[in-house]
């Protein structure tokens, strides 16, 4: 019997598994590769990227186990706040003057600057809202982010606005894979905090490429990770769970004192059979949005504008936002190395629309686009490809809080874990992970505890 199977390959289950390295551990991945929705490539001194690009840094989970791991980070530098709209390019400047920067109508202007007051207050209350209080357990916190705002849509929060003033939201708000008509008011706040407050949260780039972490720890676990091993059913035990899989087509079966499971809450609700009816009701509850995401690799010799700049909004594209992957590699050089590394991502339903077309096509859709927002970029691109994410992200739906206790209380031998469990995304997706191993490492002392000493297992709590 193992001591515990983590049930899920991507950086929530890496990160059971590194804090779990001690222990008698299997780790089941369904899928050829581990890092779920992180994957990263080398290409000399750059990578290409098609997932999570930016990361916690401060007193985070990520933090610590990028440390305890050795995996190299540095802060994300260049403008993060570049906005290419209706054929003008800003990369500097305030914010809040672009509205009057950009070409659009006065009533787009007027609409942008009221909504955008009514958003910047609601930010100041966020920001409150979102601090850990002293005492306080990330539980808690967790709970009240989640009932901030929770009880409408970003849409109904903002009220009508005319078009350019909607599309200059939507690329911050959107990036939750979720449409301002599906995000709550408070989760729609969130990313505007995180956006404008980009140092007091996610600012930290991997070094080498995010897979550089995920790689890492896959090949330090060593034989103890299986790829191509889909779990099909958990059934729990009095003191133990029964993991059934198939591995290359062979069905098996793994019995473990503990089950970190770390899938989408979709596969968590499929395979979990005998959670309690209440945890598997809320899983079920639990939604994605689709990203759709493509990586560009450039040969140019020249300076370029795209240089200084991280993050390029693009409202009214197929893309919503351009990122500058090698914009790390520019800070550490002494000079330009030829080409760069470049990403657009696709979320809600701008990915839905490009789902029904084949990676040829989007590519072409891309790469036009590209053009009209980085002219001449097509001409240096020596390579592109397309990563579909069909179950992208969880969003806070209105309503999503009610659903936060029955989901992290803990019951029996199966420990859920993942970034639908949080607001903080892949900080969320690592602490669970991290907290779901601590809670297994005190099952597992119980049990030889109690078998040292030749008492009654104690019976799961109700």
């Amino acid at each position: 019997m193992k001591d515990v199977v983590i049930v899920g390959g991507g950086i929530a289950g890496l990160s059971a598994a590194w804090r779990l390295r001690h222990w008698d551990t299997l780790l089941l991945e369904s899928g050829p590769r581990v890092g779920g929705r992180i994957r990263s490539e080398r290409r000399g001194p750059y990578w290409l990227n098609w997932g999570g690009h930016v990361y916690a840094g401060g007193n985070s989970s990520t933090a610590w186990l990028l440390g305890d791991t050795g995996i190299d980070s540095t802060p994300v530098t260049g403008s993060l706040a570049g906005l290419a709209m209706n054929g003008k390019l800003l990369l500097k400047g305030r914010v809040e003057n672009y509205p009057f920067r950009i070409p659009m109508p006065w009533s787009a202007r007027v609409g942008m600057v009221k909504a955008g007051a009514k958003v910047g207050l609601a930010v100041a209350r966020y920001a409150r809202i979102v601090q850990r209080r002293p005492g306080e357990d990330e539980a808690t916190r967790q709970q009240r982010v989640y009932d901030f705002m929770n009880d409408r849509s970003f849409a109904d929060f903002v009220g009508d606005l005319p078009e350019d003033a909607e599309a200059l939201f939507k690329p911050t708000v959107t990036r939750s894979a979720a449409d301002i008509d599906q995000l709550s008011a408070g989760a729609g706040v969130g990313y505007f905090s995180l956006v404008w407050n980009i140092g007091g949260g996610l600012s930290e780039s991997i070094v080498g490429g995010p897979s550089t972490l995920t790689e890492g720890i896959a090949a330090a676990l060593s034989d103890r990770v299986r790829l191509n091993a889909a779990v099909e059913e958990i059934v729990q035990k009095k003191d133990s769970a029964v993991v059934r899989y198939r591995e290359d087509g062979v069905e098996k079966e793994v019995e473990a004192r503990c089950v970190v499971l770390a899938t989408p809450a979709t596969v968590s609700h499929r395979v979990a059979v005998d959670l309690d009816p209440d945890v598997r009701e809320a899983l079920s509850k639990i939604v994605y949005g689709p990203y759709v995401s493509a990586a560009f690799l450039t040969d140019e010799t020249e300076r370029q504008v795209w240089d200084d700049a991280y993050a390029i909004a693009t409202p009214k594209r197929p893309f919503n936002v351009v990122l500058n992957m090698s914009n790390i590699a520019r800070g550490l050089e002494s000079e330009r190395r030829p080409g760069s590394s470049v990403m657009v991502f696709s979320p809600g339903s701008l990915a839905r629309g490009l789902l029904e077309l084949d990676d040829d096509e989007i590519r072409k859709t891309y790469l036009d686009e590209l053009d009209q927002v980085l002219p001449g970029f097509g001409d240096h691109v020596v390579e592109a490809e397309v990563q579909r994410w069909p179950t992208g992200a969880p969003y806070c739906f209105p309503g999503r809080g009610k659903l936060q206790q029955t989901l992290t209380r803990r019951t029996g031998r199966v420990l859920l874990a993942g970034d639908y469990l949080g607001t903080l995304y892949t900080e969320t997706a690592i602490q669970t992970g991290l907290s779901a191993a601590q809670e297994a490492q005190s099952l597992l002392a119980t049990d030889r505890q109690t078998a040292r000493h030749g008492l009654a297992p104690v019976p799961a709590a109700p």
